[in-house]
């Protein structure tokens, strides 16, 4: 029983082709495409200020010198809270709940505010080391624990996504499951039950959406170090 609860989680495939691949292409399909009128409708202009608002809320803390990576992080946060939506409609699969694509953008994102870093204050990158003021004897050993806080971002970042969502998933399935078999035996509290299951639901609408905030935020934080 509590395996057939994992399966969600399993890539699917029909005849051999994995369908991961058709769920991370969907929010590339379903882009707006440009409007090629010189007044837009509401809902562009809607669009246009809560991108603007966004932007300049996640760059407004980093040096202007990392505001070209805006597109980027724009895009990004977009593609995941596109893929965290569509994971909770009926008979969809969740890209975002397998920590090897969340590790696939993270490692890459996480590797190049590094690099950045190291190429253009590497002194200052480094220093992040070692606080000023460290007692000579502790010097070995902050290092050490600064190095591993360094090298673990990126797979904070990969299971904050994967444990969030698979924890949403998973107890929105275990509250179904209650309420199908309390339907016939107890209708009263299979009713008050699916009231619970409806909150958990919209609850789980605003974690996909914060989690792809966060994921994004966290990168902007490591670009602000380095940059």
């Amino acid at each position: 029983m509590m395996a057939s609860f994992f399966d969600q989680f399993n890539s699917p495939s029909f005849l051999s082709i994995p369908l991961v691949v058709i769920a991370l292409a969907t929010p590339a399909i379903m882009a707006p495409a440009p409007s090629s009128l010189w007044l837009n409708n509401r809902f562009h202009t809607l669009q246009a200020w809560f991108m603007a608002k966004y932007v300049n809320q996640l760059l407004s803390p980093i040096s202007p010198k990392a505001h070209k990576w805006a597109t980027m992080f724009m895009a990004l946060m977009l593609y995941i809270t596109t893929l965290n939506i569509l994971g909770l409609l009926p008979y969809t699969f969740t890209p975002t709940t397998q920590l090897s694509l969340n590790l696939g953008l993270a490692v890459p994102l996480w590797l190049a505010t590094v690099l950045i870093g190291a190429r253009n204050q590497l002194t200052h990158s480094l220093g992040h080391m070692l606080p000023e003021g460290t007692p000579t004897a502790l010097i070995p050993v902050l290092i050490i624990i600064e190095t591993i806080s360094l090298f673990i971002r990126p797979i904070a970042l990969a299971v904050r996504l994967t444990a969030n969502l698979t924890a949403g998933h998973l107890l929105i399935q275990l509250t179904a499951t209650a309420v199908f078999f309390m339907m016939s035996s107890m209708p009263a509290v299979s009713m008050v039950v699916s009231v619970l299951l409806l909150m958990l639901s919209l609850l789980e609408v605003a974690v996909a959406l914060i989690q792809a905030y966060v994921f994004v935020l966290l990168l902007s934080l490591y670009l602000q170090e380095n940059t």
